[in-house]
C-alpha cells in the first residue's frame, strides 16, 4: 500500500504517519510539504490514496486535484483542513475529491474514512448529505459564500483573518494586483463595501 501525504507542518505530518502506520502497519508512506510536490508525485508515482491539507504553499491541496482530475488521474483523494466540513465538502467532491475531513475529526473516523475512500467509494457524512440533497435548489436560496470561486473564497477567509493585499499575494504566489482584483470580484459579487463588510460576512458565517 503507497499512501501520499501533502501538508506544510511537519508536526501535522508526523502525526498523521503515525496514525496511519497503527492502523496500516506494512503501507509505505511518502510525505511533502507544498502543494507543487503533490501535484508532481500524484501525476509520476502510484498511489492507493492521496492525504491533502486545503491550504498549502505553492498550490492548494483543491488545486492539485483539480489539475489531477484534469489529466485523469483517479488516485483515491482526502483533503482536510483546519475549517469544518460545512465550507469546503461539497466545494471538494464537485472537483472530484473522494472526500473531506476537518482536522479535529477523531483519529478512528479518520483512518475508517481511509478505508472508506481506498475500497473506492466517497466519504459523505451525513450533514454534506443534506446539503448535497439541495444542490440543486436556486442560486437565490443559496448564501453569498457558496456562490463564489474556490479562489474568492480562499482570499476572502485571508482577507478576514487581516492579511493585507501585499501578504495574500506573496501567500498565494500571486501578484498584488491580482488579488485587488479578487477582492474587488469578492465586494461586487456579495454587494459589500470594504474589508470591514467582508470581515463582518465571514465571522457572521464562521468561515474564520
Amino acid at each position: 500500500m503507497n499512501i501520499l501525504i501533502a501538508d506544510d507542518h511537519e508536526l501535522v505530518r508526523a502525526g498523521l504517519i503515525r496514525v496511519i502506520a497503527e492502523q496500516f502497519p506494512t503501507a509505505k508512506i511518502k510525505e511533502v510539504d507544498n502543494g507543487r510536490d503533490a501535484e508532481k508525485l500524484g501525476r509520476t508515482e502510484k498511489w492507493d490514496i492521496i492525504i491533502m491539507d486545503m491550504a498549502m504553499p505553492e498550490k492548494t491541496g483543491l488545486e492539485v486535484l483539480k489539475q489531477l482530475r484534469t489529466e485523469s488521474i483517479k488516485t483515491p483523494v482526502l483533503l482536510f483542513s483546519i475549517h469544518p466540513e460545512n465550507q469546503y465538502a461539497i466545494r471538494v467532491l464537485k472537483a472530484g475529491g473522494n472526500g473531506y475531513l476537518s482536522k479535529d475529526c477523531p483519529m478512528i473516523e479518520f483512518t475508517e474514512v481511509m478505508k472508506i475512500i481506498m475500497s473506492g467509494r466517497k466519504y459523505i457524512s451525513p450533514s454534506v448529505a443534506e446539503k448535497l440533497a439541495t444542490k440543486f435548489d436556486d442560486d437565490g436560496n443559496k448564501e453569498e459564500h457558496e456562490l463564489i470561486s474556490d479562489r474568492e473564497l480562499q482570499v476572502l477567509k485571508l482577507i478576514a483573518s487581516g492579511k493585507a493585499v501585499s501578504e495574500i499575494a506573496d501567500m498565494l504566489a500571486l501578484s498584488a494586483a491580482t488579488i485587488s482584483t479578487y477582492r474587488h470580484r469578492l465586494l461586487e459579487k456579495m454587494q459589500l463595501k470594504n474589508n470591514a463588510e467582508l470581515t463582518h460576512y465571514a465571522i457572521n458565517h464562521q468561515l474564520v
